[in-house]
């Protein structure tokens, strides 16, 4: 299959399609972390240029404006809100296929549609807490591969670290909080491997698509 990871600049995502046979390309304003494929550029841009060159679309929009966990200040980011709707937009409206977007909970699903799935990195062998929304098109949902046992920060004492609002710290959110803003978003956004594996492994197939609820579900 023809992947565009778009919006990554980790090429982990690009990388775990690539591992399995793929022809896949990322693209970010960023250069890429890792060498392989990556167009450096807007990938709107790309997109009109590839016309029906692409088979499946991963996308990972910037959340920064998007994300729940900043609604306090939505109250003045609206200008920047709808340019990030807009463009979110016109990715799932892209001429592919198939197409995943994902990111954390959003106000994308109250201002263009629900997402289809919820996942987390522990059903994929990584014991984290990340809800992470995929807003799918002509692709199956993501089934998780291995179950652990989520895990959280804790104090030398052995408590729990806990936000201002008083929610369970995961690892990662925990040992990102305190670098700088743009930092720590690039921190936070990368894919894990078990879910970037899991998308290459059950995306990744002709098949894929053509599978019933009963099929996929069915050997958990």
């Amino acid at each position: 299959m023809r992947v565009l990871v778009a919006c990554e600049f980790s090429g982990i995502v690009r990388d775990a399609f690539i591992a399995r046979g793929h022809d896949a390309v990322s693209c970010d304003l960023l250069p890429s972390e890792r060498p392989g494929p990556h167009y450096q550029g807007d990938v709107l841009k790309l997109l009109a240029e590839a016309g029906d060159a692409i088979d499946l679309m991963i996308a990972h929009p910037p959340c920064t404006h998007l994300a729940v966990s900043g609604a306090r200040h939505f109250w003045r980011k609206s200008e920047q809100q709808a340019e990030s709707l807009g463009f979110v937009t016109a990715l799932l409206n892209a001429p592919i296929p198939h197409i995943a977007l994902e990111n954390p909970v959003s106000i994308i699903s109250s201002r263009i549609r629900p997402a289809d799935q919820i996942v987390q990195p522990w059903q994929f062998g990584y014991p984290e807490t990340k809800a992470t929304c995929l807003w799918l098109k002509n692709l199956p949902m993501l089934r998780p591969t291995h179950l652990v046992e989520p895990d959280y920060a804790r104090k030398p004492d052995g408590s729990l670290w806990r936000d201002a609002k008083g929610h369970k710290m995961s690892a990662t959110h925990y040992q990102t909080f305190k670098l700088p803003a743009d930092i720590r978003g690039y921190e936070r956004s990368r894919t894990y491997q078990g879910i970037a594996d899991a998308m290459a492994e059950q995306w990744g197939r002709p098949q894929a698509v053509q599978l019933t609820m009963a099929e996929q579900w069915g050997s958990l």
